[in-house]
């Protein structure tokens, strides 16, 4: 194996390496979500992993890029009339989303060889870290799948896929953030074992979680605009009209209003739940607890300004980006609290 006879002391590159590409990931998350707030996300019809790192460069690229958008049926229903510069405005941000992710792989991939060639990977962490790589490029297809879920028959990405992507680029944030702070710690401590995952952080992960899940939905149905006032729902507490329309299980997941009201309250579960966690936290790392109570708390004014200016792009992207930094803050206090020794 490539990491055998590792080094007992992890080197600090390799802790550095994992934050670089934690931050990138966060950076990604933002970019997507502002894709899909420009309604930008399908603007490319087509993957070329090789040949689409580079941007149309002549008035001809262009014009044929422009050709195969105004194929698809967004085009007519959102976008009818667009001119090529508008259309420019666009792809930016599809480009940009798509070149970060091939930047995020690249990043990835290089140092792990290197680091595994040079035998730097302490015993038991070349295959989590390749796991990560996977993941990551799971979380690729994951987003080619939701382009391609509205190229035909839709005028929006399927929102299904769109959480499915979403929440697998949060995973795998999680999955960077615990490792990077494992390292951190076998670096501090060579008798440090990698951190526990104990049953409070498996209940709070899967309550944020569902959050985190409606949060993807909310956007992939625009569900933001079904209303516009707090706490109430266009003056209801809840949006009985929905009920019978059809089969719950499925307004569940596809239903604007009912997704709204879940993501709207579920909000203070988690709340409740991080609450719990933070108190836990405290003895041991009063940092993740304060960061876990700082990134909620701001989460939550975000969330009801997001609604009550009508999903402003601004607000609505700094409301993910605060999504991606709770990921964070958890992970830390729940690795806190799982750290063992030999």
């Amino acid at each position: 194996m490539l990491q055998a006879r590792p080094p007992a002391r992890p080197p600090a590159a390799i802790i550095q390496w994992l934050w670089l590409v934690a931050a990138m990931v966060v950076l990604i998350v933002v970019v997507g979500g502002v894709t899909r707030l420009t309604e930008s996300g399908l603007s490319i019809t087509q993957w070329k992993p090789i040949t689409g790192i580079l941007p149309p460069l002549t008035e001809t690229q262009w014009q044929a890029e422009f050709a195969n958008y105004r194929q698809i049926p967004q085009y007519e229903a959102i976008h009818h009339g667009m001119t090529l510069a508008g259309f420019k405005g666009i792809f930016f941000w599809e480009y940009l989303h798509r070149l970060l992710g091939r930047l995020i792989g690249t990043v990835f991939a290089v140092p792990l060889i290197y680091f595994a060639v040079r035998r730097q990977i302490p015993r038991g962490y070349f295959w989590r870290l390749v796991a990560l790589l996977a993941l990551g490029g799971l979380q690729g297809a994951f987003g080619w799948l939701m382009v391609r879920s509205g190229l035909s028959d839709r005028t929006e990405v399927a929102p299904l896929w769109l959480a499915a992507h979403l929440m697998t680029a949060l995973f795998t944030l999680a999955g960077l953030v615990w490792t990077a702070l494992d390292l951190s710690t076998l670096r501090r401590d060579t008798r440090a074992m990698p951190a526990r995952l104990g049953l409070i952080g498996v209940v709070v992960g899967a309550v944020l979680a569902v959050q985190l899940f409606y949060g993807a939905l909310m956007a992939g149905l625009r569900a933001g605009l079904v209303a516009r006032d707090w706490p109430l729902m266009n003056g209801r507490f809840f949006p009985t009209e929905v009920l019978g329309s059809r089969p719950f299980a499925q307004l569940l997941i596809d239903d604007p209003g009912l997704v709204h009201f879940i993501h709207r309250w579920w909000a203070w579960v988690t709340v409740a739940a991080l609450i719990v966690l933070a108190r836990r936290v405290k003895p041991v790392n009063r940092r993740a607890a304060v960061a876990i109570h700082i990134t909620f708390g701001t989460q939550i004014l975000l969330g009801i300004a997001t609604v009550m200016t009508g999903v402003d792009i601004a607000l609505a992207a700094l409301h993910q980006l605060v999504g991606a930094l709770i990921v964070v803050s958890v992970t830390w206090g729940v690795h806190s609290i799982g750290k063992t020794r030999r």
